[in-house]
């Protein structure tokens, strides 16, 4: 293979050959920016679908660099646009498939709306209560967690809701008190993780939103004049230490220094709040309270801290008076599973696969700095439950993605779902 002329397409296809474990494959495609080209790798299995594993947007510099070493390697080109079989049915199949749930929606008249996640049965794998004399815990993926005294302030429980086995050791920290801070991109299910502890073990969630416009006196407390008397009003933070409540400070690398000189002494085991404004009276924290902080750009997301403007640095100091764990998106496999119990029974498995691709294909644009916006879980369902509903991914798209985002990043994600779903007939 000589070095290819890349002034023409003659090199966009299939680069293959085979392996012990399965035929390996490289893609070549077109990018969305001038002189870019997209490469994809997989390995197709004997049995099952590949599941590509490299995503990346290269020049055409770069691009005859790695011709040249699949050449060497013995990969062998395939006739233009020809993709693996299992590729290419999935991509076949994807609108008869979506067509006929819409139908099925449609004869239902909407009834059980599928995007219900209560109008669903409790699922197999559902967390069982388990009673021990008054003690009362409930069994979150692998953890027994102590249980609550429940109220209005306990959320909603998402039956669908995959607790995956990277988050037993959160679980854990949760039961032994620890504070526990997750970090990660917007959309990645960090707040949704604690809430759905909480719903489960039925404890009252209260959330402090770190935006800039957050006060120390709405954190902690103020004074205030009500009917010509002087009155104390409890922020969130003492209120969640008295009434035994889990708080989440979310976005905390937003938040300004008196909040986090507030949080300090909190932090430490069995910390106590001192309200320096009451005259030193001292808050002791309930058994039952629990602190929990979300972050974007701290720690290992240090580097990504452009992408969120206005994040502050944070010192080790006060990051060591915290369990720190870094979460990702859930996996395409974990996705499709997600899609097919919250949408169930219209949700198949080739169109859930299909979606949870798309989804992780917007995330790596995002992470290459390609795409200005992440695309979360939520942002897929919401998509999917109108997709059913219509019958076409691109109207639904429309109100579910692209009014929400630039007319770039539109057309970059409307590439994307292209590559993955074919035309309908």
């Amino acid at each position: 293979m000589n070095a290819p002329d890349l002034t023409d397409d003659e090199h966009l296809g299939l680069y293959l050959r085979n392996t012990d474990t399965g035929a390996e494959w490289w893609r070549v495609s077109v990018a969305d920016r001038p002189q870019t080209y997209r490469l994809e790798h997989a390995i197709q299995p004997t049995e099952g679908n590949a599941a590509v594993d490299i995503d990346l947007v290269v020049d055409a510099e770069n691009l005859r660099a790695k011709l040249k070493k699949w050449h060497r390697e013995g990969f062998a080109f395939e006739a233009r646009g020809s993709v693996p079989q299992a590729d290419a049915q999935q991509r076949a199949a994807f609108m008869p498939e979506l067509q006929r749930a819409a139908a099925a929606k449609r004869r239902a008249g909407g009834a059980g709306d599928p995007g219900d996640a209560n109008a669903m049965a409790e699922p197999a794998y559902a967390e069982q209560a388990l009673a021990s004399g008054a003690a009362a815990t409930v069994r979150v993926g692998q953890v027994a967690v102590p249980c609550g005294g429940g109220g209005p302030l306990v959320p909603r429980v998402n039956p669908a809701y995959l607790f995956s086995e990277r988050f037993n050791d959160i679980v854990e920290d949760i039961v032994e008190n620890k504070r526990v801070m997750l970090i990660g991109h917007t959309g990645a299910g960090k707040t949704s993780l604690i809430e759905q502890v909480a719903a489960r073990a039925q404890h009252g969630v209260v959330r402090s939103n770190m935006n800039g416009q957050t006060t120390v006196g709405d954190f902690v407390g103020f004074w205030t004049v009500k009917g010509g008397e002087t009155l104390w009003v409890d922020g969130v933070l003492p209120t969640a230490m008295r009434e035994g409540l889990w708080l989440i400070v979310d976005e905390i690398d937003f938040a300004e220094p008196s909040i986090l000189a507030a949080l300090t002494a909190v932090l430490e085991p069995h910390g106590r709040l001192t309200l320096k404004e009451k005259g030193n009276e001292v808050v002791a924290p309930h058994p039952a309270f629990r602190l929990f902080a979300t972050a974007n750009a701290v720690g290992a997301m240090s580097q990504f801290r452009h992408l969120y403007q206005g994040a502050n640095l944070m010192n080790e100091a006060f990051l060591d008076r915290w369990r720190v764990y870094l979460l990702d998106y859930l996996s395409p496999t974990e996705e499709a599973d997600v899609l097919m119990r919250t949408l169930a029974p219209l949700m198949t498995r080739t169109v859930a696969a299909t979606l949870a691709a798309i989804a992780a294909d917007c995330r790596a644009a995002f992470a290459r700095e390609d795409l200005a916006s992440a695309f979360s879980t939520r942002r897929l369902l919401d998509w999917a439950e109108l997709m059913l509903r219509t019958g076409d991914p691109e109207r639904a798209a429309g109100p579910a993605i692209y009014a929400k985002i630039s007319p770039e990043d539109a057309k970059l994600i409307r590439g994307i779902i292209r590559h993955h779903i074919a035309p309908a007939e």
